[in-house]
């Protein structure tokens, strides 16, 4: 029954994505085995905790202090009560100023406990969430190709945030429970090994209640939590995406979406929550049988004279004190099951390959003429076809070299080759008659400067987005190229002018002003090379006519490779290189491909689609 209520969320009916086919198939590389492994979770989540081993030690040191706090209390009223019917007498007060200081103490050794364990989750959650930022800053381009950024972000944030909540209070929980445990079993061992052992009927109950519901609970927390990840994946995309859907009339199939997803986490949250709220039921009904099993089986002891009344008081504290630990070990359980399902996640990409290192006689390079060399090269994303097949060309210092081709012919696979965000499957990539791989990627993508398509400013000012391209570029200078790319003239009629602080991803100004900015960009970066990925189709053609000189001046000197979709823009190209199916087919002048015919021609001609 359990199996086919977990299948509908285990096999989702599929759901159309708004941008499905917008990710570079690369082959997903197979998670790590200690992501799937809950004991190796377990460990690398400790190996964290040791690094405040002082702090650690500090709340073991208490949790030690409480946990005999808290088994002296009982202990005392027991012994203070049989004193008392065997009429002894009893100096009350000094019992009661005990007792009182028992009591402060453990207060006091509880909450130093717990002040500590929430210094080390929050040092321990810091740590796990800055290694994994700056680890995604070392992933391959690949590995965001083939995810969506709410997914990323979910981990970043929802998994680590998972992992804190809970690390504190189960961390602590545990360790006094075990501690409690260990010592109410001796003392109840010593007081009566036959009570006690009647007390522990309940206990092989508890195990296999525990076993049952802990192992259906387990798998459902997990999936709550990538449940979580494709819901976030799925509002970012949509959110992102609301001027296309509005436009297509698609916010019905939209929230259709949402609702399958949210749906699925409703699913998994409800028997999640649902089977482990088994656990505290069960623990309360075993309370209250090993109670009633003290209770008769001690008063029939004490008639006997086996016991004493305190003794029997003291077992009746105890047996809550020993399963009161075991229902805070089976509540806590499904906190650590939920921390462990987040850490799974977040070790998951730490465990992701970075981007591969620069090999070991890589250099930098000071300066960079523009002679590049393709020979023979060849790459595929997923290992099996290839996206591009024997691609040869080259390009003179201070030439502009054109790429075009119908969508899909491996334009932009190219230049993501040029700058090593891929590494050619066969054949070679040289640079000033240097092998691509002997060059430092920092050192050559400094020298590099990219406007793309996909114009992404950030949150800030105009000036600051400007200023990416070279921080430490004078305030004049950012002015000039502002100037140079024809952004000058928009930017001071706009509030504030270049101190108008821009939203996420320029919100508040045109496509083509967010582009214009882009160039402003590459201008200020002054790059050795350039690579602009239809960089005016976001301008308007009058615009566009205005800015093509400021273009020929940055291009001036430096080697250049332009993705055109508009042909009028590339006609003075020095060389243009035509792919189609991943092959370069044709190469040469705009003049010279004319007269060649074939399939330059016919993209001009309009018969093929760019």
């Amino acid at each position: 029954m359990f199996k086919a209520l977990l299948e509908p969320f285990r096999h989702p009916r599929p759901v159309i994505e708004l941008g499905e086919s917008r990710g570079l198939s690369s082959g997903r590389k197979p998670k790590a085995a200690g992501a799937k492994d809950w004991s190796s979770t377990l460990r690398r989540l400790w190996s964290y905790l040791a690094e405040r081993r002082i702090k650690l030690i500090l709340v073991l040191v208490m949790v030690v202090f409480s946990s005999g706090l808290s088994l002296l209390g009982p202990f005392m009223i027991g012994r203070a009560v049989d004193r008392y019917l065997e009429g002894g007498g009893s100096h009350w007060g000094l019992f009661l100023t005990g007792l009182g200081a028992v009591y402060v103490l453990y207060s006091l050794t509880s909450w130093l406990q717990n002040i500590w364990m929430i210094e080390i989750s929050q040092e321990t959650v810091y740590r796990m969430r800055t290694e994994l930022f700056s680890h995604l800053h070392s992933l391959p381009i690949s590995f965001f190709n083939r995810r969506q950024q709410g997914e990323i972000m979910s981990r970043l944030t929802n998994d680590i945030e998972n992992v804190s909540s809970n690390l504190n209070s189960s961390a602590i929980d545990i360790f006094s429970g075990v501690l409690t445990l260990a010592g109410t079993l001796t003392v109840m061992l010593w007081l009566s090994p036959l009570l006690t052992l009647l007390t522990f009927i309940v206990v092989p109950i508890m195990a296999l209640g525990m076993r049952w519901i802990t192992r259906r609970t387990g798998p459902l927390f997990k999936q709550r939590q990538r449940n979580m990840g494709e819901l976030n994946g799925y509002i970012e995309e949509t959110l992102s995406g609301q001027r296309v859907i509005k436009a297509f009339g698609q916010e019905h199939r939209v929230i259709s979406g949402f609702q399958d997803r949210n749906n699925r986490i409703m699913l998994s949250g409800f028997w999640a929550q649902s089977i482990s709220g088994f656990i505290p039921k069960l623990m309360n009904g075993l309370n209250d049988l090993s109670f009633a099993i003290v209770a008769g089986f001690g008063g029939i002891l004490a008639v006997r004279g086996s016991i004493t009344v305190g003794v029997i008081l003291v077992f009746v504290e105890y047996t809550r004190q020993f399963t009161r630990p075991l229902n805070d070990l089976a509540n806590q359980w499904n906190s650590v099951l939920s921390a462990i399902a987040g850490a799974e996640r977040v070790f998951e990409v730490l465990d992701e390959r970075a981007e591969a290192e620069d090999e070991s006689d890589a250099a930098a390079v000071e300066h960079i003429r523009g002679e590049v060399r393709f020979r023979e090269v060849s790459f595929s994303y997923n290992g099996e076809s290839d996206n591009l097949k024997d691609i040869s060309f080259e390009a003179k210092p201070g030439e502009m070299i054109a790429l075009v081709g119908p969508t899909g012919a491996g334009k932009t696979t190219l230049i993501g080759l040029l700058s090593r965000f891929y590494n050619p499957s066969k054949g070679i990539i040289t640079i000033d008659g240097r092998d691509l791989a002997s060059i430092r990627r920092e050192s050559l993508r400094s020298q590099m400067a990219f406007v793309l398509q996909d114009t992404f400013l950030f949150k800030g000012s105009i000036r600051d987005n400007i200023r990416y391209g070279r921080l430490d570029a004078s305030d004049e200078e950012v002015e000039r190229a502002a100037r140079l790319a024809n952004a000058h003239s928009f930017i001071m009629r706009l509030p504030g002018g270049y101190d108008r602080m821009l939203s996420v991803e320029g919100g508040g100004i045109s496509q083509g002003q967010k582009q214009l900015l882009a160039i402003a960009r590459a201008i200020l970066a002054d790059p050795a090379m350039l690579v602009l990925d239809e960089a005016t189709s976001s301008i308007d053609t009058v615009t566009e006519l205005k800015i093509q000189e400021g273009l020929q001046s940055l291009m001036k000197g430096r080697t250049s490779f332009v993705i055109a979709h508009r042909l009028n823009t590339i006609r003075q190209a020095d060389r243009i290189l035509v792919l189609q199916d991943g092959r370069l087919v044709q190469q040469g002048s705009h003049e010279e491909l004319l007269d060649k015919g074939g399939l330059y021609s016919e993209l001009v001609k309009g018969a093929v689609k760019v």
